[in-house]
């Protein structure tokens, strides 16, 4: 199944499933289909409430508003390539092998697929981050790897917005990044559910493909399949000693060559009237325009 989250003529959320290019609406908010009893599999039962044209619909975030989001940097290409714009080598650290590291981003910071996205204030080197994420079914804790993918409702393009200079400020101080990410997140444009991609799984993901474009330009990409640290592993990890909830989102990190950093100093960074598509195989795009910073 392929969820969205839209506004209805009337000006209201509402929440549905699509068939064929239709949304069959089934609620007025994707997370309290995944609170409620039977999930989104016991939704997608019932009578719509409406039913709209995709093609015309005003999508929004799948989640507009996830209780926690988690953001990993679970692709090994990426980290070395990052490291290589940083450091002569490109070694990677070794204590990237031992657990996958995350931080936590902005939830209220969440845009939709097609959302501008403006520059943060203060930032001179704006990027985009190809990205897939997982979103949690039900509340959940001390997952095991082998077994933690059951709890995972669907997953979902992500672009983590990053200020390239103001991190590199921040990731000298040992709390890591915080101001550079915390301004736009855009997710979308559907929650696709596992059984969907089961038909590409391969190595520790699937054979998707994760592209970035800007003005239609392709900059890079890789594909899923690459991922070192695989989402039950990245779920087992976030799980130990808490407990994730219905509707948390915990992101991959880049893909490969997935962000402008790692181009080193082939692309320039993003400028206002840049149109950036993230495009992941089977998980639709999000496209996006760039504005100057709002007043701050």
């Amino acid at each position: 199944m392929r969820w969205v989250s839209y506004r209805s003529a009337d000006g209201s959320t509402r929440c549905g499933v699509v068939h064929d290019n239709t949304i069959h609406a089934l609620g007025t908010d994707l997370l309290e289909l995944l609170r409620a009893e039977g999930g989104l599999e016991a939704a997608a039962a019932r009578e719509p409430t409406e039913i709209v044209e995709l093609a015309t619909a005003h999508l929004l975030a799948p989640i507009p508003v996830p209780p926690a989001v988690r953001n990993f940097a679970a692709f090994e290409r990426h980290i070395s390539n990052a490291g290589k714009a940083a450091v002569a080598d490109g070694t990677v650290s070794p204590v990237w092998y031992e657990y996958p590291l995350f931080f936590f981003s902005n939830p209220a910071a969440i845009k939709g697929p097609h959302d501008e996205v403006p520059i943060a204030p203060g930032a001179r080197w704006w990027d985009y981050e190809v990205e897939v994420a997982a979103v949690i079914a039900g509340d959940c804790s001390n997952l095991d790897a082998a077994t933690a993918e059951k709890h995972i409702a669907g997953y979902l393009v992500y672009c983590d917005w990053s200020a390239r200079d103001i991190s590199a400020s921040e990731m000298g101080f040992v709390y890591g990044p915080s101001k550079s990410k915390d301004a736009s997140t855009s997710l979308g444009p559907f929650l696709v559910t596992p059984d969907e991609l089961e038909p590409y799984r391969s190595n520790k993901g699937y054979a998707l493909r994760m592209n970035g474009y800007v003005n239609d330009e392709h900059y890079g990409g890789g594909s899923w399949d690459e991922i070192h640290w695989s989402f039950g592993e990245m779920l087992a990890h976030a799980s130990r000693g808490t407990t994730l909830r219905a509707g948390d989102i915990l992101a991959s990190g880049p893909v490969g060559t997935g962000c402008i950093q790692e181009l080193s100093g082939h692309r320039p960074y993003l400028a206002p009237g840049d149109t950036v598509r993230i495009e992941v195989q089977e998980l639709g795009a999000i496209s996006a325009r760039i504005t100057a910073p709002e007043p701050s």
